[in-house]
């Protein structure tokens, strides 16, 4: 490269610092001014958008597979670790503020944690959080992973694992990988089943989340379907 071409590197790069300092940057800058720490002395705005086109969105990027990030041209091993690092970083955060904080004090975070835990997922997950007496998280457990549209759930299970971390209240989230639906008649029968058989040893259902494919968060207890 040029000193012409490396001078124009520099220059752009910290017009981008600038912009993320004042707020103002757009979600593929964002991308860009992250890549731009991991990969020097190259222009990264094409790789960033690359990125945006190939995944949809900043959330799809860093809840991508490593070899899915790594299959995209540009972007090699050290990249993908630190796009993942990221991740990581934006789960541990959820979780602890939900371990610090009662969940219906930032019913948002528990909103968020949501998308970001099950965006990108290509199968159905069902997860299961765990609350103390104080309604702060005790435990996050993946309870199964499916099929794109099926994952299976054991009620038994649930209660066992509840009673074995002294929970006092649970709350259920999965995914819809491929529909952009709510809840359906089977997803609302075994969110009743399971109150049914948390109330039977005074452990209270909080609520069931479902992300489906269009990335909106849905709540059975919003929607009243939590009998």
């Amino acid at each position: 490269m040029n000193d012409k071409a490396v001078s124009y590197g520099a220059g752009h790069r910290e017009r981008l610092r600038k912009k993320f300092l004042a707020g103002k940057l757009a979600d593929y800058e964002l991308v860009e001014l992250l890549l731009a720490y991991a990969i020097p002395r190259c222009d990264v705005k094409p790789i960033a958008r690359s990125l945006m086109n190939k995944f949809g969105g900043i959330h799809h990027i860093v809840s991508a597979p490593i070899d899915a990030l790594t299959a995209t041209v540009g972007i090699k091993e050290n990249t993908a670790v630190l796009i993942k690092l990221i991740y990581e970083i934006m789960i541990m955060s959820h979780r602890g503020g939900m371990a610090d904080t009662p969940i219906f004090h930032d019913y948002q975070r528990l909103s968020d944690y949501c998308k970001t835990l099950l965006t990108g997922k290509t199968v159905e997950e069902f997860h299961v959080i765990y609350l103390g007496a104080d309604y702060k998280l005790l435990r996050d457990d993946t309870h199964s992973a499916g099929t794109i549209d099926w994952a299976a759930v054991y009620p038994r299970e649930i209660l066992k694992r509840a009673l074995e971390l002294n929970a006092r209240s649970v709350v259920l989230m999965h995914n819809h990988p491929v529909s952009n639906t709510s809840f359906s008649t089977q997803d609302i029968e075994i969110t009743n089943t399971i109150k049914k058989l948390m109330a039977s040893v005074e452990i209270d259902l909080f609520d069931h989340l479902l992300l489906s494919a269009n990335g909106i968060v849905h709540s059975a207890k919003n929607m009243f379907l939590i009998k």
